[in-house]
């Protein structure tokens, strides 16, 4: 454990900044899913709204740095050709 009291204070904002990247992680991963759940239930109408919010998240999570921007758009171009593959 740390003794200095800037180092205490790095753990505590490490913590908080850890746990925020994972919640937005997740949340663009369960998006993900949604798609390939929709493609799978409803077929290419779910699939493409469903791509839609996944796309919004995926750039809100490369906005904020927790993906990289490179990252992102490859998770966005897989998405997108697999639901037009539907089309």
């Amino acid at each position: 454990m740390a003794n200095i009291k800037s180092a205490k204070k790095r753990i505590k904002i490490t913590a908080k900044k850890t746990l925020r990247n994972k919640m937005i992680k997740s949340r663009a991963k369960t998006e993900i899913k949604k798609v390939y759940a929709a493609s799978a239930a409803g077929g290419a109408q779910e699939a493409n709204a469903a791509l839609v919010n996944a796309t919004s998240v995926i750039d809100r999570a490369a906005s904020k740095g927790v993906l990289h921007k490179n990252t992102a758009a490859r998770k966005k171009s897989r998405l997108a050709r697999f639901v037009n593959k539907l089309n």
